[in-house]
């Protein structure tokens, strides 16, 4: 991942925007991505297709999800400065919420109000990671195979439970053999 020179995003401005996203998203690293995407977006500092890119690299990377994402954001648009700026305020509203809950639930666990709000959460978290992913499938410039990946990997997953590891080293395997074919081939 290269770093665009002579950005003028300071690193004020990239702590603080990781600061709202990790602070008003609820649902982990996936409900962070459509936050992340409409705030680079929407500031001029990434295209669309970088953000994509941003994204299947993070998933790739060991780690949180929105961790790598703020990484790699931050370090394309300032560097490593930018990187620990971006990751700093990826994590410290998430981790100081997550301190006041950790100390106040055991009080409030049976809590209708508590339970309804959980129950609220969860689907609206699934409609947004779903809406995310098909706006993301809009920059997919591949071929009818990438699809064709997709579904099988939806059927093995969800109806039988094959381990998303088992899927991502076939996968990996399997590309690694075709990129190593068609170098040979050339």
């Amino acid at each position: 991942m290269e770093r665009r020179k002579n950005n003028p995003t300071s690193l004020w401005a990239l702590f603080w925007e990781f600061t709202k996203i990790g602070a008003f998203t609820i649902g982990g690293g996936y409900m962070m991505v459509p936050a992340m995407q409409d705030a680079v977006s929407r500031k001029g500092w990434l295209r669309d297709e970088e953000l994509t890119d941003i994204v299947a690299i993070s998933q790739s990377a060991p780690g949180l999800l929105a961790v790598n994402m703020s990484i790699f954001t931050g370090y394309r648009l300032r560097g490593a400065k930018g990187s620990v700026a971006a990751a700093a305020g990826s994590v410290i509203a998430p981790f100081l919420i997550i301190l006041i809950i950790a100390m106040m639930f055991t009080n409030f666990q049976e809590n209708h109000y508590v339970q309804a709000f959980f129950n609220g959460v969860r689907p609206a978290s699934v409609g947004i990671i779903a809406a995310y992913g098909i706006k993301l499938s809009r920059y997919n410039k591949t071929r009818w195979w990438a699809w064709a990946i997709t579904v099988c990997t939806l059927v093995l997953i969800i109806f039988l439970r094959v381990s998303p590891i088992y899927i991502l080293l076939t996968l990996i395997i399997f590309s690694l053999a075709i990129a190593w074919w068609r170098q040979e081939k050339k």
